[in-house]
């Protein structure tokens, strides 16, 4: 993937989500008759711009595509004619200045809800809840769940999808306790309480794997059908037609149990049995270690496995078809999960139970819209609904600055009978900066370090 199309496919992905955005802003106050002297897609030195005759609006659009910004007519900030004064912003009854501000924010929720419905309407066939495997020396195995447990609610939430199990197991991130997992089994419902203990602070894990139950996965064997020619195993000897056996002494029973092994080894020495023309022969290979875009390291041999034609048991398929309302409320749905997992995580990053280290900046979003585009358009489309709702919720943050900080002023100003002195705006303004500058600052060294 060149960088050329991590450029592109990020400029695909924020551009629309901050045009939208300030879209709200622009579109909220022309209705309430407030004056819009500029709409601008990014901020810094303008590429492109043009002025409406009609409405005397400059459009525009900037060099830096990380915001954007509309300039309404203020007092506070120049001179205002006489006679314009009525379309000023800051003359605006609270309400109107409320509906201006938290325009912006609620119609990234809205783009959300309106793509998430998009990709809920054609027919899905996907895997069932049932459980396809429960790995050893893990809690699901100790609380002695099995294959071919049907999953129907996690902690009392109802789930039908591994998409909305995973949503639920997520929203635990960082607790210490239990996770009650409801099963149905021979008709028979029956709950494991499975032990955590800071859930999820370990990013290179899944919450599946920690918890040890995972979906089924069809038997793919572990016969090497391809080699890269940078890779380690073909420097240290594989070869195509490769049968792997066992590493470390483990017996390795399909091609899953080589990769969760390959993985979980980055730089280590593995001795591999391999079974060559009908004999048996160990090799020793050094996974290399490959960054992820949360800058986990995993192991990589560069070996591919050929699955053939996959099968999966009628017993672990589903078949989901929304008609468009089901559709809607299952958008409305997810994009309400979205938000509040997004605020419990940063409530929990404020009380220290998740790392800091999980702030993503630029680089690692761009990266994501790189290969979420690669991967096809209901990929991209998930993620720009995802990016859409944490713009939303971000924005709404009682930060000044952001449009909830602005927010805030507003509603005080409703209950006090007048405005928040400018004194104690610009100590917030500056309070503000630090802290938005601050997150900014981690999340790029976050980016660089996962680089």
């Amino acid at each position: 993937m060149s960088a050329l199309f991590i450029v592109v496919a990020a400029i695909l992905l924020l551009g629309p989500l901050i045009a939208i955005h300030e879209f709200g802003h622009y579109f909220v106050a022309r209705k309430l008759g407030v004056k819009v002297l500029v709409y601008s897609i990014g901020f810094g030195p303008t590429i492109l711009k043009w002025t409406s005759k009609k409405s005397g609006i400059q459009y525009q659009l900037s060099a830096l595509p990380l915001g954007g910004y509309v300039k309404m007519l203020d007092e506070r900030e120049e001179s205002v004619a006489e006679e314009d004064l009525p379309y000023a912003f800051n003359r605006q009854h609270p309400w109107k200045r409320i509906a201006i501000v938290a325009a912006g924010p609620l119609i990234n929720l809205i783009f959300a809800i309106l793509l998430f419905w998009l990709l809920f309407l054609p027919s899905q066939e996907q895997l069932n809840t049932r459980v396809g495997k429960v790995l050893a020396d893990t809690p699901a195995a100790a609380a002695q769940m099995q294959v071919g447990d049907k999953i129907t609610a996690i902690d009392g939430t109802p789930v039908t999808t591994w998409e909305k199990l995973n949503f639920a197991l997520v929203d635990r991130v960082g607790e210490t306790g239990k996770i009650q997992v409801q099963a149905e089994r021979a008709g028979e419902i029956k709950t494991f309480s499975l032990p955590i203990q800071n859930f999820l602070n370990d990013q290179s894990q899944s919450p599946l794997d920690i918890l040890g139950f995972t979906p089924y996965r069809p038997q793919i064997p572990a016969i090497v059908s391809k080699l890269s020619e940078d890779g380690a195993a073909i420097r240290q000897g594989m070869q195509v037609g490769d049968q792997i056996i066992a590493i470390d002494g483990v017996k390795m029973n399909d091609w899953y149990d080589v990769v969760q092994v390959v993985q979980a080894s980055p730089e280590k020495l593995l001795k591999v049995d391999v079974l060559r023309n009908n004999q048996v022969q160990q090799l020793e290979v050094m996974p290399q270690g490959k960054r992820d875009n949360m800058g986990n390291v995993s192991g990589v041999l560069g070996v591919q496995s050929d699955p053939g034609k996959i099968v999966i048991p009628e017993d672990f398929k589903q078949t989901i078809q929304y008609s468009p309302s089901e559709a809607l409320f299952m958008a409305v749905d997810k994009t309400g999960q979205l938000s509040s997992m997004i605020l419990n995580s940063i409530v929990k990053m404020v009380r220290g139970l998740i790392g800091l280290d999980n702030l993503s900046g630029p680089i690692t979003i761009a990266k994501v819209a790189g290969q979420s585009a690669e991967m096809g358009w209901q990929t991209f489309i998930s993620f720009m609904a995802l990016m859409s709702v944490s713009l939303g919720i971000l924005n709404l943050l009682p930060i000044p600055m952001l449009d909830g900080g602005h927010l805030v002023y507003y509603f005080i100003e409703l209950i006090r009978g007048k405005p928040v002195s400018e004194q104690i705006q610009l100590v917030g303004l500056k309070i503000g900066m630090v802290l938005l500058g601050s997150m900014m600052l981690l999340a790029l060294f976050n980016d660089i370090m996962r680089l």
